[in-house]
């Protein structure tokens, strides 16, 4: 019944942190070190407490689009078995992954792919790696000529360490000193925190500007963005860096990420969906085992493997 095409963005985020995560803390602390000034500006909905499925990529970007997710987990049942991205596909939306990464751990190979272009987009990418803006500039076409339905999946560089500081353009070194070499032993603990919180910034940036494109796109598309990282880091506590300690000992530095949403009126209403109650909702407990059936029920796609409850919009949907 819906009078326009879904567009719906989930921007798969690398290496973010919840800690550092400047919508995750009251306005008093955010003044000190505010890494989301652009995404506090927009009307988006944080979602303060979620766990990923793993402490690394290898591991988390599969689970966190299975059926399967943390509570269920089994390597060989996630990977031997179709995603959510295969469910949309089924339901005949049309899904395209958009790679600024080291690939999709095997998430997409059953729908379109495409990464940014460095000889198109000289100013954003080195040759050897792409600024994560490249990633929208590289979806323009895409996202202007749509037709029908689209899930675009964006998978950032994101905070990939350890080199922090060639993850941001010049002028988001707004936190210093940094740390301007790969070997983080030769940097302090500040300078570390500082590069890393850029790099944060930075991913504010890219999301602020797709949702004011998404915002742009509205009177064609009900739109909507979700984003959400992968896993998170370490940055000395403990004595402990980058990531990736097995799951059962590692620190929440390493398991809490953030995650943001954002819908266009048109989207809410499409999905018949109280913002306000979906606010107080985000406030409580989330993990990457709500992305599967979440993203199920805002895109209505019924299956009898989504399950409503864990679906973090279904009880604020009318």
């Amino acid at each position: 019944a819906a009078k326009k095409p879904a567009l719906f963005v989930i921007v798969v985020g690398e290496t973010a942190r919840a800690a550092n995560w400047g919508l995750n803390h009251p306005a008093g602390q955010q003044a000190a070190r505010d890494t989301t000034p652009e995404l506090a500006r927009r009307a988006v909905i944080n979602f303060p407490e979620v766990t990923s499925c793993g402490t690394n990529t290898e591991v988390s970007v599969p689970c966190m689009f299975s059926l399967q997710g943390r509570r269920h987990y089994d390597e060989d049942a996630i990977r031997g078995s179709e995603s959510v991205l295969d469910t949309l596909r089924h339901a005949g939306l049309r899904v395209v992954w958009n790679d600024n990464q080291s690939g999709c751990k095997g998430v997409c190979s059953g729908v379109e792919g495409m990464r940014p272009d460095p000889a198109a987009l000289p100013q954003l990418c080195d040759g050897e790696r792409c600024l994560d803006e490249a990633l929208l500039e590289s979806s323009r076409g895409l996202l202007r000529d749509a037709e029908g339905n689209l899930v675009l999946v964006l998978h950032q560089l994101g905070n990939h360490g350890p080199a922090y500081f060639r993850r941001y353009p010049e002028s988001f070194r707004r936190f210093t000193p940094t740390c301007d070499d790969e070997d983080l032993s030769k940097c302090s603990r500040e300078q570390i925190a500082n590069s890393y919180d850029n790099a944060l910034l930075y991913t504010d940036h890219v999301l602020a500007r797709s949702i004011d494109l998404l915002q742009e796109l509205a009177p064609r598309y009900d739109t909507a963005l979700l984003y959400v990282s992968d896993h998170g880091e370490s940055l000395g506590e403990n004595g402990l860096y980058l990531h990736g300690l097995p799951y059962s000992i590692a620190p929440a530095e390493q398991t809490r990420v953030p995650m943001v949403m954002w819908l266009s009126s048109g989207f809410a209403a499409r999905t018949r969906l109280d913002t306000a109650c979906l606010r107080t909702q985000a406030a409580r407990p989330a993990a990457h085992d709500n992305l599967f059936h979440t993203v199920l029920g805002l895109l209505d796609v019924r299956t009898a493997v989504r399950d409503d409850a864990l679906d973090l919009t279904a009880a604020c949907r009318s």
